[in-house]
C-alpha cells in the first residue's frame, strides 16, 4: 500500500518507536473527538486540505497498482489443502504463487526493534504477504475495538426527523369508539378451534411428549453427599399418619359392632400383641365421652420414637437392572469359533461315547457301543482304520506326542492301547516297539494286596491290555506322552467285626459290624508306558475320585472328586492347593493350556471357571445346560472352551485370559451347537486348528 512523501515524514514526527498498539490504549479519546479536517493525515503538512491537494499527493505517490503482489484467485478453498505445497495458490494467469521464507521469532524481534513502523504491519494469510497499514485505519481499528462508529464524525444518536404530515398530529390516539367485534367471540375462531380438538382426539395431530429426564446417579457414591442430606441440624421427620376413624370408632355405634361380654373376656386370652387395640363402647351423647385412657402413653412413646430414631432419611434408588449387565464385545470380534455343521463321520451303528482328536488335528478318533474304535481324517471325513474291541468303548484319549500315534481306550473295564496307524513307517514302528510286551511286568505290590494292574498282551490286536480290579471311568495322557493316568472310582473296602453278646451263661447272640469307612487307595493310578510299571502315588485319597489330569507344562496333577479339585506336586509329593467348587457332583475337569486356569463340569447343569493364582473358589458359574454336563474342554490353540451335555447340546464359549495378573480373565457365550440325537451320554471335543 503507497503513501505519500509527506505521509512518510508526518509518520514519523508524529509516531516513535515508543508508540504503543491501538489495542493497547495508544489512541486516546481525544484523537476521536477531532473534527474533519484534523482527520486528514496525507498532505503536505498542514492541518486542513483540498481536494486538489488530495489529487497530488495522490499522483506523487511512488506506488501504482502495477507494483502490488499478485493476488490469489484460489476463493473459498481451505488454505490447509497447500500446507505440504510450495505454492499457496494461483494468481489471476494461473501461475502459482510460491510460498514465501518465514522470518525466525529473533529476526521479528530485531525488526520491531529498528523499524518504527513494524508494528502497523500485518501477515495476510490469504496472499502470504505482509500489509502496512495507515494511521487513519489504525485509527478506525482502534474505534471498532472500543464499540464506536468506524468515523469520528459519524453521529450515532441523530434528531428524529419526522418525514410525513397527517391531520391528526397533535392527536396520536384515536378518539373512535371500539367496534363491535373486539367485544364479540369470533365463530371462525371457534371452528378452528372445533377442528383442532376432533383432530387431537382422533390421533391425526400428535403433541410433542416432554422429554425425558436423564437418570444419572453415582453408582458408588454415598447419599450423605446430596443435596438435600446437607441441611444444617437435625432433619424433619414427620409423625406417621393415622388411619381415618370407621363406624366403630364412633362414640354411638351400630349394635353390631358393639362385642359382648363373652367376647370381651375372649380378648384377655390371647397374646397382647393380638388383641384389637380399641373396644367399641356406646355414649349416649358426646359430652358423656371420657378422655382417651392411652393418650399420655401413645405421647411419651412418641417422644421415645423421635429421641431415639436415627435422625438420616434413606432414600430408595431405582436402577434398571439392564444397566448393570457388564457390555460384551461383538461376536464378530470374538471369531473364529464352530458355528455350523462342516462334517458329518458317519459309520458307526450305536451311540458315540467319545472322541479325541490328534495334537497336529488331521486325525480324529472315536469310540462306540458298537464295540468298534474309528480313526478319521478331519479334512474329508474318511474312514482310515477300524478296530473291533468286543465290547463297549466307554473313553478314548489320542497320545499327545506326535512320534508315538497311540490310543488308550477303556473297553469294557479294562484299558487298551493300540496303535493308530497313521504316520510315517519310522513313526509307525516306534509306536510297536513301545507296544511290544514280552512278559507281565513286575507291579507295585507293596502293601500286600494283589497288583492294581497287569501289563497284558491283547489275545487279537497288536496292543497291550491294562486289567484293573476294578472298572476304569477315566483316562488321560501327560503332555510329553509316557505317563498316563486312569481313575478307578468305586474303591470301597469293608472290614467286618464280629461282637458277640451274651444274655446268659448259655445263650449268646453274634453281632456282626460292616464298616465300609475304608477307601482303597488305589483309586487314582500312574502308569509309564516305556517301562510297562504302574503305581499309586498317594497313601491317602480323601473323597472319591471323579476325574484325574496332568498340567499342561509343569509337574502337577490334579484330581477331582465329588466336591473339590486337589492339587499336588508330584515331585515334592504334596498337596498345594484345595479348589472348592460347590457343586453338587462334579463330572469332568480340563486345564487351560497356560495352566493357571481350570473349567470344570458338574451333573446339575453348571460349569465352573478356576482361576488357581486369584482364589481357590470359582471366578465365574455358568448355569448353561438343562441336564448333566459330560464334558468340558479348552481349545489349545484360540481362547475357547466347550461343554457337552446330556440335553443334546453343546455350548461353545470365548474363554480369554491376559498376561497382565490385574485384568480378568474375559468369558463370553458364543454358540450353541444342536442336531444331536439323544443318547445316555455326550463328549465335546474341538479341533486344535481350525
Amino acid at each position: 500500500m503507497g503513501h505519500s512523501d509527506g505521509e512518510h515524514e508526518l509518520e514519523g514526527e508524529g509516531l516513535s518507536a515508543d508508540d504503543s498498539s491501538w489495542s493497547d490504549g495508544g489512541w486516546s479519546e481525544d484523537d476521536d473527538e477531532v473534527g474533519e479536517e484534523s482527520l486528514s493525515f496525507e498532505g503536505s503538512g498542514s492541518g486542513s486540505g483540498s481536494d486538489s491537494d488530495e489529487a497530488a499527493a495522490a499522483e506523487e505517490s511512488d506506488s501504482s497498482e502495477d507494483e502490488v503482489a499478485p493476488r490469489n484467485t484460489v476463493g473459498d478453498v481451505p488454505l490447509e489443502w497447500y500446507k505440504d505445497e510450495e505454492h499457496i495458490g494461483y494468481d489471476i494467469d494461473g501461475r502459482k504463487i510460491k510460498k514465501r521464507d518465514r522470518e525466525g521469532r529473533i529476526e521479528a524481534y530485531l525488526k520491531n526493534a529498528d523499524d518504527a513502523k513494524n508494528w502497523r504491519k500485518i501477515y495476510d494469510e490469504y496472499n502470504d504477504e505482509e500489509v502496512q497499514i495507515t494511521k487513519e485505519e489504525a485509527k478506525i481499528i482502534s474505534r471498532l475495538l472500543k464499540g464506536k462508529t468506524p468515523h469520528a464524525n459519524v453521529d450515532p444518536y441523530p434528531d428524529y426527523v419526522d418525514w410525513f404530515e397527517y391531520e391528526d398530529k397533535g392527536h396520536p390516539l384515536s378518539s373512535a369508539p371500539e367496534p363491535k367485534r373486539r367485544f364479540v367471540p369470533s365463530k371462525w375462531e371457534q371452528k378452528k378451534v372445533v377442528k383442532l380438538v376432533r383432530a387431537i382426539r382422533n390421533g391425526w395431530i400428535k403433541l410433542d411428549k416432554p422429554k425425558e429426564e436423564s437418570n444419572l446417579y453415582l453408582l458408588w457414591g454415598d447419599e450423605t453427599d446430596t443435596a438435600d442430606n446437607k441441611r444444617q441440624g437435625l432433619s424433619y421427620i414427620p409423625a406417621p399418619k393415622p388411619n381415618l376413624p370407621g363406624h366403630e370408632e364412633s362414640y354411638n355405634p351400630s349394635v353390631e359392632y358393639i362385642p359382648t361380654q363373652e367376647e370381651i373376656d375372649s380378648y384377655q386370652l390371647m397374646y397382647e400383641e393380638d388383641r384389637p387395640k380399641f373396644i367399641p363402647k356406646r355414649f349416649e351423647s358426646l359430652r358423656s365421652v371420657p378422655a382417651y385412657e392411652k393418650a399420655l402413653r401413645e405421647g411419651f412413646d412418641r417422644c421415645l420414637d423421635l429421641y431415639l430414631c436415627p435422625r438420616t432419611r434413606k432414600k430408595r434408588i431405582n436402577i434398571d437392572p439392564e444397566s448393570l449387565k457388564p457390555k460384551l464385545p461383538s461376536k464378530k470380534d470374538l471369531r473364529p469359533y464352530p458355528k455350523t455343521c462342516y462334517l458329518e463321520f458317519k459309520g458307526h451303528t450305536s451311540p458315540v461315547t467319545s472322541i479325541s482328536v490328534e495334537t497336529t488335528g488331521q486325525w480324529l478318533a472315536s469310540g462306540s457301543r458298537d464295540g468298534t474304535i474309528r480313526v478319521w481324517e478331519v479334512e474329508t471325513g474318511r474312514c482310515l482304520k477300524v478296530w473291533n474291541v468286543g465290547g463297549d468303548v466307554r473313553h478314548i484319549a489320542w497320545n499327545p506326542s506326535p512320534d508315538r500315534p497311540i490310543l488308550a481306550a477303556i473297553v469294557g473295564h479294562d484299558l487298551l492301547l493300540i496303535n493308530a496307524e497313521v504316520g510315517c513307517e519310522e513313526v509307525q514302528m516306534r509306536a510297536k516297539e513301545l507296544l511290544k510286551i514280552c512278559e507281565m511286568a513286575p507291579q507295585d505290590d507293596t502293601d500286600g494286596k494283589k497288583p492294581a494292574v497287569r501289563w497284558m498282551k491283547h489275545e487279537k490286536l497288536d496292543g497291550i491290555t491294562l486289567i484293573h480290579h476294578k472298572a476304569v471311568s477315566n483316562v488321560d495322557w501327560h503332555f510329553k506322552g509316557d505317563y498316563f493316568t486312569t481313575v478307578v472310582p468305586i474303591m470301597f473296602t469293608c472290614v467286618a467285626t464280629l461282637n458277640i453278646v451274651g444274655l446268659s451263661h448259655r445263650d449268646f447272640i453274634p453281632l456282626v459290624h460292616l464298616n465300609s469307612s475304608v477307601r482303597d487307595t488305589r483309586a487314582v493310578l500312574l502308569h509309564q508306558l516305556t517301562k510297562k510299571h504302574s503305581h499309586h502315588p498317594f497313601r491317602k485319597l480323601p473323597g472319591l475320585p471323579v476325574a484325574a489330569t496332568f498340567h499342561p507344562s509343569q509337574k502337577m496333577f490334579f484330581v477331582a472328586t465329588k466336591k473339590f479339585v486337589r492339587v499336588y506336586d508330584l515331585q515334592k509329593a504334596q498337596l498345594v492347593k484345595k479348589l472348592e467348587s460347590g457343586l453338587r457332583e462334579i463330572s469332568s475337569i480340563s486345564i487351560h493350556p497356560g495352566g493357571d486356569n481350570v473349567i470344570v463340569g458338574s451333573k446339575d447343569g453348571k460349569l465352573c471357571w478356576f482361576d488357581t493364582d486369584l482364589s481357590t473358589r470359582p471366578y465365574k458359574t455358568l448355569k448353561i445346560h438343562s441336564k448333566d454336563i459330560t464334558n468340558v474342554t479348552f481349545h489349545r490353540k484360540y481362547p475357547l472352551f466347550a461343554s457337552s451335555s446330556e440335553d443334546c447340546t453343546a455350548y461353545i464359549c470365548h474363554g480369554m485370559v491376559y498376561s497382565d495378573l490385574n485384568q480378568n480373565p474375559l468369558i463370553v457365550p458364543l454358540e450353541i451347537l444342536r442336531g444331536h440325537s439323544s443318547s445316555d451320554g455326550r463328549d465335546a471335543g474341538l479341533k486344535p486348528n481350525y
